[in-house]
C-alpha cells in the first residue's frame, strides 16, 4: 500500500496510546547531568560554553529585568533545537511540525509578556497600539491593526515553525523518493539526486537550529517591549 508523504506528521501511538508525551520527554534524558567536581568533562564544558554564549547574545536587547528569563528561554532554546535535530534522523518523529505543539509553546510566552507588560508600565504598553502623532481620523483604524497585529504574533510564531519544518521534511522525502526510483532507470541522475539530498540534509540541519533560535528570539524582543 502506497503511503501519503504527510503520513509521516502524524502523531504516533502505541497500543492506541499518543507517543508525544514520550517523544517531548527523550530529548531531557539525553543532556548529561552537570556534576560537583571541578573539572568536566569535555561535553560538559562543551554544553556549558553553548548555554554561555547563547544567553549573552540572547540577553543583548533585554535590559535586567529580562533577565529573569534567561533560564526559561535558553532551556527553550535547546529544547527545540534537540526536537528538530531528532526529527531529521530516519523511523522518527518531529513534535515540532505539529502546530498544535507550538501554539502550545508561543501562546502562553507571548501571553506572559503581555501580562507583565500590563502590569508593570499599562501606559507604555497600550501606547503600542498607537503610533505618536497619529492623524485623529485614523486613530480607530490603527488601533484596530495593531490589536490584530499583537494577537497575531503568537499564530505567526507556531506557523512559522511548523511550516519551515514541515516544507524541509517533505522536500527530503520528495527527493529521496525521486532518488529510489530513479536508480535502477538512470543511475547518473539518481547518483545527482542522492547529492542533492545530502546537500539538501545539511541545509535542513542548519534550518533546524536557525528556527529554533529565531523562536526564542521573537519571544525576546515581545518581552523587550514589555519589561
Amino acid at each position: 500500500m502506497t503511503l501519503s508523504f504527510f503520513d509521516q506528521f502524524m502523531s504516533p501511538t502505541f497500543v492506541g496510546i499518543p507517543l508525544m508525551a514520550l517523544a517531548l520527554s527523550l530529548p531531557w534524558i539525553l543532556y548529561p547531568a552537570p556534576s560537583a567536581r571541578w573539572l568536566n568533562n569535555r561535553l560538559l564544558s562543551l554544553q556549558g560554553w553553548f548555554i554561555s554564549r547563547f544567553t549573552q547574545q540572547l540577553l543583548l536587547p533585554l535590559n535586567i529585568g529580562g533577565h529573569k528569563w534567561a533560564a526559561l528561554l535558553a532551556s527553550l532554546m535547546i529544547f527545540l533545537i534537540t526536537l528538530n535535530m531528532l526529527g531529521l534522523l530516519p523511523y522518527t518523529f518531529t513534535p515540532t511540525t505539529q502546530l498544535s505543539l507550538n501554539l502550545g509553546l508561543a501562546v502562553p510566552l507571548w501571553l506572559a509578556t503581555v501580562i507583565i507588560g500590563m502590569r508593570n508600565q499599562p501606559t507604555h504598553a497600550l501606547g503600542h497600539l498607537l503610533p505618536e502623532g497619529t492623524p485623529g481620523p485614523l486613530i480607530p483604524i490603527l488601533i484596530v491593526i495593531e490589536t490584530i497585529s499583537l494577537f497575531i504574533r503568537p499564530l505567526a510564531l507556531g506557523v512559522r515553525l511548523t511550516a519551515n519544518l514541515t516544507a524541509g521534511h517533505l522536500l527530503i522525502q520528495l527527493i529521496a523518493t525521486a532518488a529510489f526510483v530513479l536508480l535502477p532507470l538512470m543511475p547518473a541522475v539518481a547518483i545527482l539526486t542522492s547529492t542533492v539530498l545530502v546537500l539538501l540534509t545539511l541545509l535542513e540541519v542548519a534550518v533546524a537550529m536557525i528556527q529554533a533560535y529565531v523562536f526564542v528570539l521573537l519571544l525576546t524582543l515581545y518581552l523587550q517591549e514589555n519589561v
